[in-house]
């Protein structure tokens, strides 16, 4: 019976870790003074579109972070008490920020519901020139993960709502001018419930995916099928069982397999040829338990 066990760390982003890790900090620390700017205005002009734009640029802030701590997390050594490390905390994390979101949302909902029962006016230029700087923030955040959003899912989904966000200022800076030119204010409470409606919708799968993870579900990004027809494909792997896939991470999955090779000298080749083609698959941690015909009794099926 042969064991292989890969025990490496990934970087979040293979090659720029640097780079990666002064855009999240450089994201983090804008958005953050952008939110306290979006919200003081918001708070002085009365107004729940700026309010709730600023509530939904704090999620980008939280989004940011949860990269940069998962990032950060894989440089942990792992201990004789917690054997992976600490890579779980960035699943705990995007669970109480999507929590924490959900909160928010309702909170949006029962103040722009009062602004319409009770509409009050709202100087529509400086919310359209405080939105229109948001365009530019969120823009700005936006193209530092460009580049490496083309190579790594946790970049792109982070550029992808950075962009989403910039389209949410638009809409911000549409109602400002709607207001300013025609003193229909109304539209402000309104920008607010859609904006609340955005926040919900695009928490959604933060909030679906954080659960799956944190209950060691087979992360949405991989195909347990192809995972198992992959393996299976391999000349020197006669059948396969206790196929398991799980998240280490907001970045690493990780596998288990024992597999029945019928030639005893092919274990070492079929271990080697597992690990190579799961890779491309998403899995990072494969550990593979190579049987031989003679001692491959058990073929129940439970992944």
């Amino acid at each position: 019976m042969a064991h292989d066990h890969q025990h490496h760390h990934h970087s979040h982003i293979a090659g720029s870790a640097a780079r990666m890790t002064r855009a999240f900090r450089l994201g983090i620390w804008i958005n953050l003074l952008y939110v306290a700017i979006e919200a003081a205005f918001g708070f002085f002009y009365n107004s729940m579109g700026l309010l709730s734009d600023a509530g939904h640029n704090l999620s980008d802030v939280a989004s940011l972070l949860i990269a940069l701590i998962a990032f950060r997390a894989t440089k942990i050594k792992p201990t004789d008490s917690f054997t992976y490390g600490y890579r779980k905390a960035t699943v705990m994390a995007s669970v109480v920020n999507a929590i924490i979101l959900y909160v928010a949302v309702a909170l949006i909902l029962i103040e722009s519901i009062e602004k319409i029962l009770n509409p009050v006016a709202v100087d529509g230029e400086v919310v359209a020139w405080v939105a229109g700087i948001g365009i530019l923030i969120n823009g700005f955040t936006a193209m530092l993960f460009l580049k490496d959003s083309k190579e790594d899912l946790n970049v792109k989904g982070a550029y992808l709502h950075m962009v989403a966000d910039t389209l949410v200022s638009v809409g911000v800076v549409v109602a400002g001018i709607v207001m300013w030119l025609t003193d229909w204010y109304l539209v402000d409470p309104i920008i607010g419930i859609v904006i609340a409606a955005i926040i919900a919708v695009s928490s959604w799968s933060l909030l679906r995916e954080s659960l799956r993870l944190a209950f060691d579900g087979v992360p949405s990004g991989i195909d347990l099928g192809k995972v198992r027809e992959s393996i299976l494909a391999l000349e020197a792997v006669e059948s396969l069982h206790h196929l398991h896939v799980w998240s280490l991470s907001t970045t690493e999955v990780a596998m288990t397999v024992h597999v029945v090779v019928s030639d005893p000298q092919a274990v070492d080749r079929a271990i080697a040829e597992i690990r190579a083609a799961v890779a491309p698959l998403g899995i990072s941690h494969p550990t593979v338990e190579a049987e031989t015909q003679a001692v491959g009794d058990c073929r129940c099926d439970d992944c």
